[in-house]
């Protein structure tokens, strides 16, 4: 559908209005500032919309299907009235909730709030958005009047959206309209009227009712750069410089630099950043980084509502990919080992260095068996560019050598009974028992290292018996006897 423009003039405002949109669109010239009214309903479980219903009005009802007079806050819809409406699955921006209006047989409020804490003498977008939930011909048509008021009831600005049509599927279409605040910033008044009666029809949602300050036009830009999005890797310690610039309509402006790191949800004010330049130092963390440049009169500097943003500035730091290559291991001739590495990122790739004896080395877990010991590097990067690596060695032995000794006294020398060839992939099981027959230390598919201790406990000198089996029958069984010497 084509985008249909229509001025509106009441005596002292100019309306300007976008109507019949199949997306949403600014109404704005020049640049916004953030929401000071965001209706959104609440998410299920924790609703909220009740509060904006004048009394005697509508009534509340907790079905998703209400009947004429009544309504609902929901995040869906479903099989109402022999499915004569659509099934609405979740709200304009998914996740959340939406008021669901079944039109009472007499046109009248259904929607009703005060504003307060506005700019004064500032234009602002107010902008809702709206579906037609019924899918039946011939139906009844919603017909919505928007009314901007001062509390006396004094219409500042109002907006007829005419007939809102049926769709062939469920569609959430965008209304609003421009609207200038008195120079007093009275507190304003917000009322939804359905002009049509209820009936087989005139039964709609809606959603996200916003409004937003509208001023001049603000803008930045990354120096050097063309476009507002820049992609780095952690640990990249490029200096960044941001140009903004702001309409000269702004008699005395007060500039600051904001930065947002959830997306533009929230934004804090960059201590000292209150000129049109910016120079951002390196950021390690990785994260989205969003910058604008606000500006607002200094006349008006005392209210946050009146601050207009400019575009966003994005600097993406991408963390590194994650890369272990394992832990070391030992090959004995005619027994390969089986790598066990791993790595993870943003759409990473990786390979080895070298490949050398690999029987594949496109997989994260190769089978190696190398005739001299050999260190495997494993390198990523992540589809930003984004690398980083891991090594790891493969030692060559001749056979499972069982040290027959050790001296547990916290020297730092021979404190560990340990067998350094008994890889870890020979999924073996270690047993050491006392001459009572007592098992003093159990490890399986581990690292063997016993500091001479059970149960916390120091042991005594003396010979100890240890058995070692291979659950996969890899080798015989070993047995021997090692000397625990203090």
């Amino acid at each position: 559908m084509p985008i249909q423009t229509v001025f509106h003039r009441i005596p002292g405002f100019l309306i300007l209005i976008f109507a019949g949109l199949t997306t949403q669109a600014q109404i704005c010239n020049g640049s916004f500032g953030d929401p000071v009214v965001n209706i959104t309903f609440g998410t299920p479980g924790n609703s909220d919309g009740q509060e904006y219903v004048p009394a005697s009005s509508y009534i509340y009802t907790n079905s998703f299907c209400p009947d004429d007079g009544y309504y609902t806050i929901t995040s869906t819809t479903a099989n109402c009235f022999g499915s004569t409406w659509y099934t609405v699955s979740s709200d304009h921006t998914g996740g959340g909730n939406f008021m669901l209006v079944n039109a009472s047989f007499q046109p009248g409020d259904f929607f009703l709030t005060k504003v307060s804490n506005l700019c004064p003498n500032t234009t602002y977008e107010f902008s809702a958005w709206i579906m037609n939930v019924v899918n039946r011909f011939g139906s009844i048509l919603p017909n919505i009047t928007f009314h901007i008021e001062k509390p006396d009831g004094t219409v500042l600005a109002s907006f007829e959206s005419g007939d809102i049509p049926m769709t062939t599927s469920p569609q959430w279409k965008p209304y609003g309209f421009l609207f200038t605040t008195p120079p007093d910033n009275a507190e304003i008044v917000l009322r939804l009227t359905n002009n049509a009666p209820g009936g087989i029809g005139n039964d709609l949602g809606l959603d996200d009712i916003t409004f937003r300050p509208c001023g001049a036009k603000v803008s930045a830009q990354i120096e050097g750069s063309s476009t507002d999005t820049v992609n780095i890797c952690e640990g990249n310690l490029t200096t960044y410089t941001f140009l903004g610039t702001a309409s000269a309509l702004y008699q005395s402006p007060v500039y600051n630099w904001q930065v947002s790191t959830d997306s533009g949800a929230t934004w804090n004010d960059i201590p000292g950043a209150t000129g049109l330049t910016y120079v951002r130092s390196p950021v390690s963390t990785p994260g989205d980084y969003w910058y604008r440049l606000s500006v607002v009169d200094a006349t008006v500097a005392g209210f946050t509502s009146c601050k207009i943003g400019s575009n966003f500035l994005i600097i993406n730091v991408h963390p590194k990919p994650f890369v272990d290559a394992g832990t070391d291991r030992v090959y004995i001739k005619g027994y390969p080992v089986t790598l066990s590495a791993s790595a993870s990122g943003e759409n990473i790739s990786f390979n080895w260095m070298p490949t050398s004896y690999m029987n594949d080395p496109s997989t994260l877990n190769p089978t190696v068996a190398p005739p001299v010991n050999i260190i495997y590097t494993l390198y990523a990067q992540s589809a930003f560019g984004c690398s980083n690596q891991d090594s790891m060695e493969v030692k060559v032995a001749g056979g499972i050598f069982v040290p027959n000794a050790f001296t547990p006294n916290n020297d730092g020398k021979n404190d560990y009974w340990r067998i350094p060839y008994l890889d870890i992939g020979f999924n073996a099981e270690v047993n050491v028992f006392n001459r009572a027959g007592l098992l003093v230390y159990h490890v399986s598919g581990a690292v063997v290292s016993w500091d001479g201790k059970f149960n916390g406990q120091p042991q005594p000198a003396g010979v100890y018996v240890y058995v070692i089996t291979f659950k996969q029958n890899t080798f015989p069984k070993m047995k021997g006897t090692i000397t625990l010497i203090r």
